[in-house]
């Protein structure tokens, strides 16, 4: 391999990855937004589905929570009740892009045997709401404007997915895109014992 050919490699890898990741700076910062904002938000994305009074294990996500796109909110400190695949994305992320269509397949495939959630990161309402339309996503998701549930779990990057069994607990985190809805239903299955 050619140094020259080393540097383009490298430079390609550091392109892609900072494509990938929320950065700091003022151009990520997602502006104030209240929950009437979001409550009246333009977009196809279902309110947030009531919660059980049940607190999860303490040991798995951490207890924020957020209001929800056209309504209701996401207790990550209440159990879900049900299995739940719990995705956070954002309009920054490229791979998102790919990823949230076959999110949505999930949740389309899903019927009562299973819960998908979304959480937007760092990313503003129009922006994600504008991604969501695109990507024909209408599955519920929650707007974390600040990217405290990124800040707290020390994700630097997305799409990360979470597998939450019925009590909050967390029995998988799949880093990175899922490619198919096949290999969506294979991760519930293998994880959460859902078959779908």
């Amino acid at each position: 391999m050619t140094r020259r050919y080393r540097v383009a490699t490298l430079l390609a890898v550091a392109v892609l990855a900072a494509g990938c990741s929320a950065g700091t700076d003022d151009a990520t910062a997602a502006p104030s937004t209240s929950s009437d904002d979001l409550a009246h938000a333009d977009t196809e994305l279902s309110p947030c589905p009531p919660q059980t009074d049940r607190p999860a294990a303490p040991s798995d996500l951490p207890a924020l929570t957020f209001d929800c796109f056209t309504g209701g909110s996401l207790d990550l400190g209440r159990a879900p009740g049900v299995p739940t695949v719990l995705n956070l994305w954002a309009s920054w992320c490229p791979p998102c892009r790919e990823e949230l269509p076959v999110v949505q397949q999930l949740a389309t495939a899903a019927g009562d045997r299973l819960r998908v959630l979304g959480v937007v990161s760092k990313d503003g309402v129009g922006q994600a709401t504008s991604f969501a339309q695109d990507a024909r996503a209408t599955f519920p998701s929650a707007y974390d404007a600040d990217g405290a549930l990124m800040d707290a779990l020390r994700l630097r990057g997305l799409p990360y997915t979470y597998f939450l069994a019925a009590d909050g607990s967390v029995a998988y985190v799949q880093v990175g895109p899922v490619d198919s809805l096949t290999d969506f239903e294979q991760l519930v299955a293998q994880h959460l014992g859902v078959q779908l």
